[in-house]
C-alpha cells in the first residue's frame, strides 16, 4: 500500500517510513504539494488541513501530522505555532531565553502529535501522542531536529542525546504513529472484509 507522506520535512518522512515499514506500507513524499495554510487552532485540525489536500492532490491516502512543543510556564506556547514561532536558528534559543530564572521543576513541557490520514473515499483516521518531559537549561546533543536538544525526558537525556531508536520507544510522534497504525490495521481489516 503506498501512502503520501504530506510534509516537505525529510526528517519526518524517515521517521514515518521507519515506523510504517513493517506493515508494508511505503511512505513516500511527493516534493510538487503544494503548502498548506495552516488555519485550523489545534495540532488535530491542521494535520486534518495538510492530509486532505495531499489527498486531493494526488489521489493516495495521504498521511500528515502537526506536532509542537507545549510549555507550561509559558502557558502552552509555543504549541501549535512551534515551527513558525522564532526566526529559523533562533527557536530553541527564545524558549531558554523565556526561561530564564525558571526552576527545574516549573519547567514541565510536553511534545504533542496529531496525525490524519485522508482516504481518497473520504474516510479518515486520527491518532494522538504525548510525551512529557521538561525543558533543559541549555541545548544538549546534536541528534534528531528542531526543539529535541532543548527537551529533557524522565530519564534525564534530552531527544538532542538519544539515537533514533531511543527517541522511537519514547517519542510523541512514535506513539501516535503507533496509535494509528492500530486504528489502520483495523481499518484495513475492515475494508477487506467489506470487498469479499
Amino acid at each position: 500500500m503506498k501512502f503520501v507522506i504530506a510534509t516537505h520535512n525529510a526528517h519526518k518522512v524517515e521517521e514515518f517510513s521507519r515506523i510504517l515499514a513493517p506493515l508494508g506500507i511505503e511512505a513516500m513524499a511527493d516534493p510538487s504539494l503544494s503548502d498548506v495554510e495552516e488555519t485550523g487552532t489545534t495540532f488535530s485540525e491542521n494535520a486534518f488541513l495538510k492530509a486532505q489536500a495531499a489527498c486531493k492532490e494526488t489521489g493516495l491516502p495521504a498521511v500528515a501530522d502537526d506536532s509542537g512543543l507545549c510549555v507550561d510556564a509559558l502557558n502552552g506556547e509555543p504549541g501549535i505555532y512551534s515551527a513558525r514561532y522564532a526566526p529559523e536558528g533562533q527557536k530553541k534559543q527564545t524558549i531558554l531565553n523565556k526561561l530564564q530564572g525558571i526552576p527545574k521543576e516549573q519547567r514541565t513541557a510536553r511534545f504533542v502529535c496529531a496525525i490524519c490520514c485522508v482516504f481518497p473515499n473520504g474516510e479518515m483516521i486520527t491518532a494522538q501522542g504525548v510525551c512529557e518531559g521538561t525543558i533543559a537549561f541549555a541545548c544538549r546533543g546534536d541528534s534528531g531536529f528542531g526543539y529535541d536538544p532543548i527537551f529533557e525526558c524522565p530519564d534525564g537525556k534530552t531527544f538532542g542525546e538519544k539515537t533514533a531508536q531511543e527517541k522511537d520507544q519514547y517519542s510523541h510522534r512514535s506513539k501516535a504513529l503507533h496509535a494509528f497504525v492500530q486504528r489502520l490495521e483495523e481499518y484495513t481489516a475492515k475494508e477487506n472484509h467489506h470487498d469479499q
